[in-house]
């Protein structure tokens, strides 16, 4: 291997991975509350908002996000709807992700028994007030594990969006191999990139998780 190439290479890659955590970071921020919306129209009584939150689910997990990538950038012109290439992949990665962590807070919200919000409200809590105060911190331990493994998908289907040019850490290096021919040593080090970011995210979810769950005894 090609030691003096991967120390050359590595304040390239170094500057792409943060495109990657920059990209990952944004898609969470607002899949976030896309997901958010997503569980609130699930939860009114109106029919249709249901079906149409329902259906922009199912149509976002019965199709890949690569797909979903493509279709935005080149078939978005056509309608009018232009983006350059990061703000499509920030787009499509936050309406993405939202549609999966809707799932999941949708889910971990249900997991708390319903005995709890109805004692609730037989003490006068309103609705809002059950679900901030007795729901949400019921549910917060099992959302923030499945949010962390949301967090994982996220950074690695960034690398998805080197198909529309973002000079990201798997974009870059395609672009260096291309001009060093040196693909295992490249390979090797945004191999190495992308498992620091996925660990730390882990840690960061773990931190998370212990925090919410520090007053809780087994």
């Amino acid at each position: 291997m090609d030691f003096n190439l991967m120390v050359d290479v590595t304040p390239l890659l170094l500057k792409a991975a943060w495109v990657t955590i920059d990209v990952s970071a944004r898609s969470l921020f607002f899949g976030f509350f896309v997901a958010c919306g997503l569980v609130f129209m699930q939860s009114l009584r109106f029919a249709p908002v249901r079906w149409l939150a329902r259906g922009y689910v199912s149509a976002i997990r019965g199709t890949p996000y690569f797909v979903q990538l493509l279709l935005v950038f080149y078939g978005g012109p056509s309608i009018g709807f232009r983006l350059d290439p990061l703000t499509c992949g920030v787009f499509v990665g936050a309406f993405n992700i939202g549609a999966y962590m809707s799932e999941a807070i949708r889910g971990s919200i249900e997991s708390v028994d319903s005995g709890q919000a109805e004692a609730s409200r037989s003490l006068g809590f309103g609705k809002a007030q059950t679900l901030i105060s007795i729901v949400l911190p019921q549910a917060a331990p099992l959302m923030i594990r499945s949010l962390g493994v949301l967090a994982i998908v996220v950074v690695k289907n960034s690398s998805l969006i080197s198909i529309i040019s973002v000079v990201e850490l798997t974009y870059q290096a395609q672009r260096l191999i291309g001009s060093t021919y040196k693909p295992l040593e490249i390979f090797t080090i945004s191999a190495l990139m992308y498992i620091v970011i996925v660990y730390a995210v882990m840690g960061i979810i773990e931190l998370a998780y212990r925090r919410a769950t520090r007053y809780t005894t087994l």
